[in-house]
């Protein structure tokens, strides 16, 4: 398939320069181009341009998961009918192994996986083996993680379709060799039931479940069905499972991978005995051995992505597979923020390395352990074949390798200037900000606050709550769909005040905030650079009465150009505006689907893991129809059964809770109906 953008605009300013500018150099083969544009000049609209018109798979990078669901709602809405896919972190809480030898201390692996984003990533993978080229994959720099071989991943790819013949139990052995599981109670993402002639099958990337109906020794029928009420969604005539699990292996191969583990461990059993480290030895021995006779058994072990390299065949020191690796041979990248996000991409490799070599050297891991790695920055060169950068403020290194293939971006099409920046001093500023937070209250508008630490962003916000002002923050610590629906609680209102430290600052779109206030805005180094606040300025950018408050007792160098240079792209904005009698008119821009339910099926029934406000309901009390309200009544009744399955009570209660309301508004509401 071709990609189809769709959108109500089109190219203006200088948007239709920067496409043809782009477009021109991909087809030219250049390795490298920089998108020069300013905050709220439509750079993703621009690059959603080129890409329909390049009609290459991409990849777009990412250097924060909240920017990449921003990303991928945005992306969303314009190619709606084309595989746009997420992939980030799917841990919510990550603990790596280490060992600290100075104090003798052991640390175990601990983390907690979103099975949301797990699924989010395996149909990102699934989309590309599928052979689509209209693929869009929005990911954060974790796609430069160790993963399985996409050779064994698509050997584990069982196709199926009605008519083939294939005994039972050989389909069910395949199955399991893709890392489905076996349950016949808690049926959900990534288990199969048998029933009979029948088997029912929850993909890990699907909506619905699909059934697979035997008769003797062929496949007689296939379709999708609804998960609660059995109906029938789709009849098909052939069907792809992909495997559940990113590594994947097969019986036979997991014996050549023993045999290659056991005669490492005998080596490095060997060297630790010459060099005197006879408690090293026993350690590196017992563990081994315990993960050998695991994988035996189970096909996996605790720990198994340390015994990546025997399982992907690869050699010592040899690169590890990625998400790249499962891209055709022609793809487009996109380094969205690329001032921060190579940076970033940089300093993986040696971070990791510095944990593992600590483990290899006191025998709690073979030297296998530290091929489980992320890219190094000269193997993500050398991979990547045509790359964008996207920056306001592009460092040297976007600069010096295009090679002036910079295309400029900096008209906005509303005519909106950049914000005026005020430097005020610290005393008082407290009193000083709650002024400024109270005038956009009483305008309907929001502000930002950027701190310095995260304990003064938890603080502050706890301060505003005590004096009425609706205020919440956004850290590392929060996790992914918990930061994405605390933005859009906070352009819909529901918070009038945004706190961060470092999160708020690239590429989030939020047309609604008029105010951003940084505190301590003279503690010169990275979190107050001239790049940092220059990214932060650009918050307010998007709005009419957009303005900017230093509080500073100095006026640092990195201060100093941010505003002259800010004041540059006002007169050059005002010109053009004059130029071309362009009223600067505010950005109106609906809030997103939150990122839970964005990649999910419109179908109604498809409600799995569905969250649904109520609030909403309560708030159009007199306009809710009798059957809206009873079609909701029922999804919150399956709800609940839904949670009470996962054993996850605190969530059935939640719903339970939302039901009582319900009923009852639907008693007063239409007293006359059953």
């Amino acid at each position: 398939m071709n990609f189809r953008f769709i959108s109500d605009f089109i190219p203006a300013g200088d948007q239709l320069e920067a496409i043809n500018s782009l477009i021109n150099g991909v087809k030219q083969g250049s390795p490298y181009q920089t998108l020069l544009g300013v905050t709220g000049s439509g750079k993703t609209f621009t690059i959603a341009n080129v890409i329909s018109q390049i009609n290459y798979p991409t990849l777009i990078l990412s250097h924060n998961k909240t920017l990449a669901a921003q990303l991928f709602k945005e992306f969303k809405d314009f190619f709606p009918n084309n595989a746009v896919e997420y992939f980030v972190s799917y841990y919510d809480f990550y603990q790596p192994e280490a060992y600290l030898p100075v104090s003798d201390t052991y640390i175990e692996k601990d983390f907690e996986i979103n099975a949301e984003i797990n699924r989010m990533r395996i149909s990102a993978t699934s989309a590309l083996l599928s052979g689509r080229q209209d693929v869009i994959i929005v990911s954060s720099v974790s796609c430069l993680y160790g993963m399985g071989n996409p050779k064994n991943y698509k050997k584990n790819i069982i196709f199926i379709e009605r008519g083939m013949l294939m005994s039972q139990m050989c389909f069910l052995k395949k199955l399991v060799s893709s890392m489905y599981s076996r349950n016949q109670i808690n049926f959900t993402h990534g288990c199969f039931r048998v029933s009979g002639d029948t088997i029912d099958i929850f993909p890990v990337y699907e909506n619905v479940p699909i059934r697979i109906i035997f008769y003797g020794n062929e496949i007689e029928e296939i379709y999708t069905f609804d998960f609660f009420s059995g109906r029938i969604l789709n009849v098909l005539e052939r069907y792809n499972i992909y495997p559940a699990g990113l590594f994947t292996s097969n019986k036979s191969h997991a014996n050549t991978v023993i045999k290659q583990i056991k005669t490492d461990l005998h080596e490095r059993v060997c060297f630790f005995n010459k060099s005197g480290k006879f408690h090293e030895a026993d350690r590196l021995y017992k563990r081994v051995k315990f993960d050998i006779e695991m994988i035996k058994q189970l096909g996996y072990c605790h720990g198994i992505e340390n015994y990546s390299r025997y399982f992907d065949g690869r050699k010592s020191g040899e690169r590890p597979f990625c998400l790249i690796d499962f891209f055709p041979e022609k793809f487009l990248i996109i380094i969205d923020e690329s001032h921060v996000t190579i940076p970033q991409i940089r300093a993986m490799y040696g971070g990791d390395r510095s944990r593992k070599m600590n483990l290899v050297e006191y025998g709690f891991r073979l030297p296998a352990a530290v091929d489980n790695r992320p890219l190094t920055f000269d193997e993500f060169e050398s991979i990547t074949p045509q790359k964008i950068f996207i920056s306001a403020t592009p460092s040297e290194y976007e600069l010096h390798m295009c090679k002036g293939m910079v295309v400029e971006q900096i008209v906005r099409p509303t005519g909106l200037l950049d914000p005026i920046i005020e430097v005020r001093p610290t005393l008082y500023q407290i009193d000083d900000l709650m002024k400024e937070i109270k005038k956009r209250i009483d305008r309907d508008e929001r502000t930002l606050v950027i701190t310095l630490t995260k304990s003064m962003a938890e603080e502050l916000s706890s301060y505003f709550l005590n004096i009425d002002i609706q205020a919440a923050y956004v850290h590392s610590d929060v996790n992914t769909f918990e930061r994405v629906e605390i933005i859009n609680k906070f352009r819909q209102g529901i918070f009038d005040v945004l706190i961060g430290v470092n999160l708020l600052r690239e590429g989030l779109d939020l047309p609604e905030v008029s105010l951003v206030i940084i505190l301590d805005a003279d503690k010169e180094g990275f979190l107050r650079s001239y790049r940092s606040l220059t990214q932060i300025v650009g918050r307010v950018a998007r709005n009419i009465n957009g303005k900017a408050i230093f509080y500073a007792d100095n006026i640092t160098n990195s201060m100093y150009k941010t505003i002259n240079d800010t004041n540059n792209r006002r007169e050059k904005q005002i010109f053009y505006n004059k130029k071309f009698g362009i009223v600067p008119k505010q950005i109106k821009k609906k809030v997103a689907t939150p990122l839970r339910e964005i990649n999910k099926s419109n179908n109604d029934n498809s409600i799995i893991n569905d969250l649904f406000d109520v609030e909403i309901i309560f708030n159009n009390t007199q306009t809710v129809t009798y059957n809206f309200l009873k079609k909701t009544i029922n999804k919150i009744r399956k709800m609940i059964f839904f949670s009470s399955k996962k054993l996850e009570f605190l969530e059935a209660a939640h719903y339970r809770d939302q039901l009582i309301k319900l009923e009852n508004l639907m008693k007063n509401r239409f007293p006359n109906t059953k």
